[in-house]
């Protein structure tokens, strides 16, 4: 369905519920496991009737969002309001609450429900969940209600919803998601019944989406099972945590000059690597995995601070959950716990996909990165004495791992 069908679709629907009217967005039958509109709330009895009337949603992402007071939350998809109350709620009178939605229709039967309930700290805005309208890392929290499914740019959505959030702050949105291996065409019938206009997305296909916006500690949790393996689901993620004016994300190709940079600068240390000059950007892509790249960069300038990345340690299906890892941070920003949050997302993205053991090689000589890394969990395996020769020295290398506590044996 395309995008103006959609909106029209939720405009009837929120013109039906101005005028008083019960709606809903699904066939009768989807509502016997009491997992759609009100019925997925344990308690909405002190919001106004037209919210509760008006929910459309597929489980009670509040719930689990964990809102505290005075956060800023953010609703993707807001519809008639219910989730933007209820965290309104949960924030108080210090905190927000924002709506955002592309029927004006439904903004005007949210700002009628925030109304009648006599609620200050809410806003509702028009716009779109790909093109989100607020400024870069404002929000602490997102949710969103049976929203994302509706999108036809899912990516855009999960890459939007990580730019507005903090550094540290979470994503909790209820949704419907389908299984790997469920039949596309018996999905295909289910997702008409519950109203998925755009199609599911598998929950790895949910999960991977996730991980590329930058997203870590994902997880996807079956709520109701809506036949042909489809299902409400809660998902949760995280925006990787920063000290003040800096944001950790995935690393793209528009940083290869700045991280061959920092990379050549550490280098000219003489203590960060055997090697003396860094090498292409080809053959860094062609050598560093593509999942596990991540660059620290600072708000003001713009300017990428620190990398890390990874590499297999060997192409046998045994060892497929083993890297080994290289962390680079700028000489001038060392000091500020840049490269401490740095490996920390990394670690908790390698466990996201599996990952069970991180090695790495360090010079004796280099006690910031011994330290460093035995502060996110790594612990010293042995020395591997006079293991090369640099700058016609023979140097021992200290050899350290991390074994994952959550995944692997």
């Amino acid at each position: 369905m395309a995008h103006d069908e959609i909106i029209e679709r939720y405009s009837g629907l929120a013109r039906a519920g101005l005028a008083g009217e019960a709606i809903a967005d699904c066939e009768p039958q989807t509502f016997e496991q009491e997992s759609f509109g009100a019925a997925g709330y344990e308690n909405v009895q002190d919001l106004p009737e037209g919210a509760a009337r008006a929910s459309l949603g597929c489980g009670n992402p509040v719930a689990v969002a964990d809102l505290q007071a005075g956060q800023t939350v953010l609703d993707l998809g807001s519809g008639g309001g219910i989730d933007v109350l209820l965290s309104a709620k949960r924030v108080g009178p210090n905190g927000k609450a924002y709506g955002l939605d592309a029927s004006p229709d439904m903004l005007e039967l949210a700002r009628r429900n925030a109304e009648q309930e006599g609620m200050a700290n809410v806003e509702f805005l028009h716009g779109t969940i790909e093109r989100i309208p607020l400024p870069d890392t404002s929000i602490d929290v997102i949710i969103s209600n049976c929203v994302v499914n509706l999108s036809n740019d899912k990516a855009a959505v999960f890459t939007e919803a990580f730019r507005v959030l903090k550094p540290g702050a979470r994503l909790g949105i209820s949704d419907v998601v389908s299984e790997d291996d469920a039949n596309p065409a018996r999905r295909t019938v289910v997702e008409q019944q519950v109203g998925c206009a755009a199609g599911t997305l598998t929950i790895s296909e949910y999960r991977e989406l996730l991980h590329e916006a930058g997203f870590i500690t994902t997880s996807v949790t079956l709520t109701a099972d809506h036949g042909s393996g489809v299902h409400s689901a809660i998902i949760q993620a995280a925006k990787p945590s920063a000290p003040p004016g800096i944001v950790i994300r995935p690393m793209h190709d528009v940083d290869a000059e700045q991280v061959l940079a920092i990379y050549q600068a550490g280098l000219d240390t003489g203590d960060a690597s055997f090697e003396t000059v860094a090498p292409t950007w080809e053959s860094f892509d062609q050598n560093k995995l593509h999942r596990l790249r991540y660059v620290a960069v600072d708000t003001t300038s713009e300017r990428v601070v620190a990398w890390v990345a990874a590499s297999a340690v060997s192409n046998r299906p045994v060892y497929v959950g083993v890297i080994e890892h290289s962390i680079y941070v700028d000489r001038r920003c060392q000091g500020r716990g840049i490269g401490r949050a740095l490996l920390a997302t990394f670690v908790a993205a390698a466990e996201d996909i599996g990952i069970w053991t991180i090695q790495t090689g360090v010079f004796p000589e280099n006690a910031s990165s011994l330290r460093l890394h035995q502060t996110a969990g790594f612990r010293i395996v042995g020395t591997r004495e006079r293991i090369g020769c640099h700058h016609g020295v023979w140097r021992d290398v200290t050899f350290l791992e991390r074994r994952s506590t959550v995944t692997g044996g």
